[in-house]
């Protein structure tokens, strides 16, 4: 979809600019926005190179073991159905964790390995399990204790304090989180009541 939705975007913009006489702005944000984004690609890159690094290095520690212990209480109520020492659980784990530090891009390949364990014990391939829907949720919603990701973009673009996003970003996270877990378990308690 955002296939087709970008190129009309374009198309509208350069019409417009050659309507009312601005095609030289056009040609001008062009070669500055590609200069942005090689500046906006190398800063997000250094970042997410540090983090990944950081979860690697965690990852082969007894930190993530730690972190899991922190976790496994919300965890248990959150995927009751999931066994605590099943692959699935530590895949969602990680990207859960991933997610709480702001690596959307390291948290992606853990998510959708998760997603594909889950879909492997899927008794019915062509619905989600309440895992599954839970597990989208919470990707969705993407908790955030470091929002890395903006924190990086802001910095990029010479903002006076790139981390004053955090509170915000806290504020919406948890609230996107809070909405979308209750939706999960109120449908889910419909779904019960139907098959009742």
């Amino acid at each position: 979809m955002l296939n087709s939705i970008w190129p009309i975007f374009i198309i509208i913009s350069i019409a417009f600019a050659i309507i009312t006489g601005n095609i030289e702005k056009i040609n001008n944000s062009i070669f500055e926005s590609a200069s942005t984004a090689v500046e906006l690609t190398i800063t997000m890159l250094g970042t997410m190179c540090l983090w990944n690094g950081i979860m690697e290095i965690a990852s082969n520690t007894s930190i993530i073991n730690k972190v899991l212990k922190l976790l496994n209480p919300i965890l248990k109520k959150l995927f009751p159905k999931v066994k605590e020492n099943s692959k699935e659980y530590k895949e969602m784990s990680m990207n859960i964790i991933a997610n709480l530090l702001g690596l959307g891009n390291a948290a992606t390949p853990l998510g959708l390995k998760a997603m594909q364990t889950l879909q492997e014990k899927n008794t019915d391939k062509k619905t989600l399990t309440g895992t599954m829907a839970m597990f989208i949720v919470l990707n969705t919603a993407s908790l955030q204790i470091i929002p890395t990701t903006v924190i990086s973009i802001r910095a990029s673009l010479n903002s006076i304090d790139p981390t004053k996003i955090i509170v915000p970003v806290w504020i919406a996270t948890i609230s996107a989180a809070i909405a979308g877990i209750s939706a999960i378990k109120i449908f889910a308690k419909i779904e019960e009541k139907r098959n009742t």
